[in-house]
């Protein structure tokens, strides 16, 4: 990143929400019910977990920053302009010369099959993350600062997202999205490893059943959230697809029902509650209203076919809670 970036810090001062990990291009089927091999028509849409949260919490309204990297290529400067677009500020986005910007497909089998191909060899650029390239001053004065567990499973990443958890320290609010993906990961064991050595720097742990099972070896619901808050986080928030999310703090455990719609595509969902999550949080809400509303974030974008492009505005969700 340039000296510039570091400098220059954004209009108003510290950014309200910076993510750091996994960015990509998604091609995604406009023919829903074919696999790939039978599909003739795709949609481009920017993608990645930690950048489509960086969009999502844009969509309300919150000055947000992405820490990733791309590759030099086509697929990279199309990153760089949707971001743009997006309003999400790219000054930490850099490139890997030598490595591709990742491609990944889906199928689109309603209501709950989704099969995800990612495209991340011979190395993700977002893997390629250093610790001594990080914007410290930045990361410490974010209001939420968003880290993936997929930034933990490879070298030089898992030092950088380290380095900068511990630079943060506890300051703010600090969310460790648990995104365990088999795929990343030589065994859920060692994932593990790499989840409880970040857990104690966060302040909110959030992620699905089989996430919290690698993070802390519990699939029920309750026991997976206490667990999280034994590490030392002072929000777990466990989501549980059609059973609504749990969220247990210091002073409650809340559950939320799931919010109805006809699924399209449920992979963006849950980058849509992240963002959602982040916004509720810095408008310190109670936190019941925080999980409606990032529930009905996530549902909003499962009825819709892409992930960043259909992450929904404040005045959408308010207006799909009042109208429930």
């Amino acid at each position: 990143m340039s000296a510039d970036a570091r400098r220059d810090p954004p209009a108003g001062g510290a950014f309200d929400v910076i993510t750091m990990g996994r960015v990509g291009v998604d091609i995604y089927p406009l023919e829903v019910g074919k696999k790939l091999e039978d599909v003739d028509t795709f949609g481009k849409y920017l993608g990645g977990s930690a950048t489509n949260v960086a969009v999502a919490a844009r969509r309300h309204g919150r000055r947000t920053a992405l820490i990733t990297r791309t590759g030099d290529d086509p697929f990279g400067r199309f990153v760089h302009r949707a971001l743009a677009e997006f309003g999400v500020d790219d000054r930490f986005v850099t490139h890997v010369p030598h490595l591709p910007t990742p491609v990944t497909f889906c199928e689109i089998f309603p209501p709950d099959h989704f099969p995800i191909y990612f495209y991340r060899w011979p190395k993700a650029p977002d893997l390629e993350i250093r610790a001594e390239e990080l914007d410290l001053d930045a990361i410490q004065k974010a209001r939420v600062f968003w880290v993936t567990v997929t930034g933990l499973c490879e070298e030089p990443s898992r030092s950088a997202t380290l380095a900068a958890l511990e630079a943060r320290g506890r300051r703010g609010i600090t969310v460790l999205d648990l995104d365990y993906r088999a795929v990343f990961w030589p065994s859920r064991e060692e994932a593990r490893r790499w989840v409880r050595a970040a857990l104690p720097y966060a302040t909110v742990a959030v992620g699905n059943l089989d996430e919290c099972d690698t993070a802390v070896g519990e699939t029920e619901p309750r026991a997976a959230a206490i667990a999280l808050r034994a590490c030392g986080v002072e929000l777990a928030v466990v989501k549980q697809g059609p059973a609504g999310v749990l969220a247990i703090d210091t002073e409650r455990a809340v559950h939320v029902p799931p919010h109805p719609v006809e699924v399209v595509n449920g992979l963006g969902a849950g980058d849509a509650f992240g963002g959602a999550l982040c916004h509720g949080l810095l408008a310190r809400w109670p936190l019941e209203r925080v999980l409606r509303f990032a529930n009905v974030a996530g549902a909003i974008v499962a009825s819709r076919l892409s992930c960043s492009s259909a992450m929904p505005t404040t005045l959408e969700v308010t207006e799909m809670i009042d109208a429930s």
